[in-house]
Formats: C-alpha cells, structure tokens, sequence
C-alpha cells in the first residue's frame, strides 16, 4: 500500500464517532462493541492506516464516501519500460522496470556511443 499515512483531523474523528453511533448494528451505546463486549475501537482510530473494523469497513462505512476516500490507498501511477514496454510502479527518476533492462540499455547506449566515435576517428 502506497499510502501515505496521516493523522485524521477532528472532523474525521467526529464522522467516525457519529457513524458507529447511528449505522454500527454492532454497537450500543450502553454496552459498546457487542461482540467484542468493550468500548468499540474505532473510537480510538487516529491514522489512516489503522486497523478498521472489519463490519464497519465493509457495511458502514461505505455511507459516507467522502470519510472512504480517507481510507483507500492512493492509486499508484505506473510508467513504461523504455525497453521491454512492462508497466511499473513510478517512483522518482526510475526509466527501467529491472536492472536488466537497465543494463540492456545502458549496452546498446555504449555500442551508439562507440559507433559515433568510430566514424568520427574513420573520417579524419
């Protein structure tokens, strides 16, 4: 997951609050998490990569897209090799998706390099 983790402001920590308030069938407010019998965790919830639980992720938290979009990882965005053409992750200056194809190119940028020179020595 290429997600960058965050703090969640007050606001979000409210939603969270309010939602298992009003959606969570697993929740009551005088005995808390019912199959857990404790306070419900998601209360407690203070990043985005936390561990959510699973009933509120899957059944309530879908309601409320805008605190979803919280959740789910950032899409990667994904580059070509200029070699064999194969989608990778883009992460900074990266051109090749192996060290393979790194070499591979780095060999056939050498032989254009040492052609060059050749023809230039060839004709003085």
């Amino acid at each position: 997951m290429n997600q960058v983790s965050r703090e969640l402001t007050g606001r979000e920590r409210q939603r969270i609050r309010k939602l298992v308030a009003s959606r969570c069938a697993n929740y009551d407010r005088e005995y808390g998490c019912l199959p857990l019998d404790c306070d419900c965790y998601m209360f407690g919830v203070c990043h985005t990569n936390s561990a959510l639980c699973r009933y509120f992720r899957e059944a309530v938290l879908p309601t409320d897209p805008e605190l979803e979009a919280v959740f789910k990882p950032v899409p990667t965005q994904l580059k070509a090799c200029k070699v064999c053409g194969r989608k990778f992750p883009a992460n900074g200056k990266r051109v090749y998706c192996s060290e393979r194809c790194a070499m591979q190119a780095r060999r056939q940028q050498t032989a254009v390099r040492v052609r060059r020179y050749r023809e230039r020595r060839k004709l003085k």
